[in-house]
């Protein structure tokens, strides 16, 4: 049988104007560079790394929503606001920088000017990102040491090696390209995260990393990121928590040569969609990879008043750690899916609502249906899960993207410092 996610794929290839660009990266839009070296933050990975491009490039971003914004996000919106352009990216992971006071500003500011100065250019062309522990300083002495060791390069290689600078608990790194023509040159997306736990974005999620060489305005790029986070990023959640750094900035170098992009070009929703598609994947893949996942839950709500509903519904599925033990235990209760449905304060009609295991039906007309407990429990062992609800009371939809809750992540979260 031909799963939901193989039938996505067929249309994909069938109906849109975009190509997956398999072994693609954030290098891969031309005049980008990346590296990663191993400071000494960690015992023994990469923990510091950059982005460069070639030209300073128009810019995009999104922040966490969280009171405790870590110095990092301050600096780098500082940057943004100069001239809405950025040239590079400088990142380390082992330590957030959060809840550090006037020090954790002030080693943000010296890790921007040291990163301007390798490359020789202004110093407010760069933005600056951190992960890891929160409330502990920087070793300023090690990140020196790391800045000074960067030689960004353009290949495959390199872009590993900032992927893995950037992780903390992950277990995967996580990229995603896409290319798309407009005006009949080849424009390349690439993007490259990290994310595993404290994951509950209301903004974007983790930190993320977009490159393009698509002539685009730093509005629009804006504009589109904005409405693409809110279908994307923030769909996804894995424990509930959202991070003091979360953050996703997109650069826009214009070397493709296309004519710039707005909402007024032709080809607008084709930038768009491959764009949504690269962030769709990042996405999926932080879900998949949450701290002692075994399994990416996808929810997708059918028949919504409006689609902020159907998101909303999605997310609160997804979200249940009644639901997201049910799924590890490989236990099709849909009870517990019913209840969060109920407390979604969506329009809800209960005799109006379907939920399935895939296509296998669970509940219907306001009644329990007869189905194989083996199959459906068969099914809940896949790696892949989808959970479909249609509430029946309007023609929006909307999705959100999750995984299981295991012992492993008590684990993990238990000794996280240690």
């Amino acid at each position: 049988m031909t799963t939901g996610e193989e039938k996505a794929v067929l249309q994909t290839k069938a109906t849109t104007c975009y190509t997956k660009i398999e072994d693609g990266s954030i290098v891969t839009p031309k005049g980008f560079s990346a590296d990663g070296v191993h400071a000494g933050l960690r015992y023994s990975k990469n923990d510091v790394g950059v982005i460069y491009s070639e030209v300073p490039a128009n810019c995009a971003a999104v922040y966490t929503q969280s009171h405790f914004q870590a110095a990092p996000l301050k600096v780098t919106q500082e940057s943004i606001a100069k001239e809405e352009r950025l040239q590079a990216i400088i990142v380390n992971s082992a330590n957030a920088n959060a809840c550090t006071g006037e020090q954790g500003l002030k080693d943000a500011y010296e890790m921007r000017e040291r990163c301007a100065d390798l490359f020789n250019i202004e110093k407010h062309f760069v933005a600056v990102a951190s992960t890891g522990v929160i409330g502990e300083f920087l070793k300023m002495d090690k990140i020196r040491q790391g800045i000074e060791e960067l030689k960004p390069q353009a290949s495959k290689e390199a872009a590993v090696e900032f992927q893995q600078a950037i992780l903390t608990t992950d277990l995967v790194m996580k990229t995603s390209c896409y290319e798309v023509v407009i005006d009949g040159e080849k424009v390349t997306i690439g993007g490259a995260a990290k994310g595993s736990g404290m994951i509950h974005p209301n903004m974007a999620t983790m930190l993320g990393f977009v490159t393009t060489d698509a002539n685009i305005d730093s509005k629009s790029l804006q504009s589109a990121l904005k409405e693409i986070t809110d279908k994307t990023y923030n769909q996804i959640t894995v424990d509930g928590d959202t991070s003091t750094n979360d953050m996703v900035l997109v650069l826009a170098n214009g070397q493709a040569g296309n004519k710039q992009l707005n909402e007024n070009h032709p080809q607008w929703n084709d930038f768009k969609a491959a764009f949504q598609m690269v962030s769709e994947e990042l996405a999926k893949q932080i879900a998949k990879d949450g701290e002692g996942a075994t399994k990416l839950i996808e929810v997708e709500v059918t028949g919504a008043k409006t689609k902020q509903e159907a998101n909303v519904v999605a997310k609160k599925i997804v979200g249940s750690s009644l639901v997201k033990t049910a799924v590890y235990g490989a236990d099709a209760n849909w009870g517990r899916i019913i209840c969060a449905v109920g407390y979604s304060e969506a329009s809800v009609e209960p005799e109006k609502i379907d939920i399935y295991l895939e296509d296998i039906c669970l509940f219907t007309n306001n009644s329990p249906q007869a189905f194989s407990e083996e199959a459906a429990s068969e099914y809940l062992k896949n790696d892949q899960v989808k959970i479909s609800v249609n509430l029946g009371v309007g023609d929006a939809a909307g999705k959100a993207w999750g995984c299981d809750l295991t012992y492993d992540y008590v684990k993990i979260n238990a000794s996280y410092r240690t």
